[in-house]
């Protein structure tokens, strides 16, 4: 029986390198190809994979969060890929969980694959999962984001909720946070505020916007090749990022 895999990384490059090398590994299919934490989520929940290519570093939702995200009876087998200096790979070695640092050569490759097929064949899934458990606690989630904001409105200082916030847009060094009808001036850059919140809450669909998903209503197609993101509120943004990657995050909210 053919051990089947699943390549995670948000890289098309790095997708393509594994697949390249598993082309000459016989008894290892490819199951699927994942661009982001929150597809991986959905592809191991449903096709339950046995072997997991899965890049640490990914926006958003990263490599640990998806195992996080699952029930630790569905993990499967993981070789972590990762940019991560040695240090920081120590974890990895004491719990025997196999790693590729980027860029990997093509005989550590085959290593990780030979020992992939060890595992598989001699440790139960009971053991596979308490290693992993043990690998989650020593990279612990990050800490809690704020859920407010503390704006300067005259000799007055405002706090806006950031459940309450629709969206924030670019001005120049500033920021314009709108709250429904109202609207507050932050002297803060978008990328420090894209930095400050949640990105499971939050995401920047252009270069000078970042939504709040709970208030989106619909993605919808605009001109020409062009989608909006209309808000619950009945502003239309510009999105250019892919559809799909928004349509993916509203499924997990």
């Amino acid at each position: 029986m053919k051990i089947r895999v699943l390549i995670v990384d948000d890289e098309t490059l790095a997708r393509a390198r594994v697949r390249n090398m598993l082309a000459a590994e016989p008894e290892l299919e490819v199951a699927g190809e994942c661009a982001s934490g929150i597809e991986a989520i959905a592809f191991i929940r449903d096709r339950r994979p046995d072997l997991v290519f899965l890049d640490v570093q990914m926006p958003e939702v990263n490599g640990f969060d998806v195992l996080r995200a699952l029930p630790p009876e569905s993990w499967p087998l993981v070789i972590f890929v990762t940019a991560h200096d040695q240090h920081a790979l120590e974890a990895f070695e004491v719990h025997a969980l196999d790693y590729l640092l980027k860029p990997f050569k093509e005989a550590r490759f085959r290593a990780a694959i030979e020992r992939a097929r060890r595992q598989l064949q001699s440790l139960s899934a009971q053991e596979l999962n308490q290693k992993l458990r043990t690998l989650l606690d020593h990279n612990p989630p990050p800490p809690a984001y704020p859920t407010q904001l503390a704006v300067k409105s005259g000799e007055k200082t405002v706090f806006v909720k950031l459940v309450e916030v629709d969206y924030f847009e670019a001005a120049a060094n500033y920021l314009i946070v709108h709250v429904g009808s109202q609207n507050h001036i932050l002297r803060e850059t978008l990328l420090k505020m894209e930095s400050r919140v949640s990105p499971k809450a939050f995401m920047r669909i252009n270069r000078s916007v970042i939504v709040n998903l709970a208030r989106v209503k619909e993605v919808r197609s605009g001109l020409g090749n062009t989608n909006v993101v209309v808000l619950k509120n009945g502003a239309d943004l510009p999105l250019t990022r892919p559809a799909r990657e928004i349509q993916q995050r509203l499924e997990f909210l």
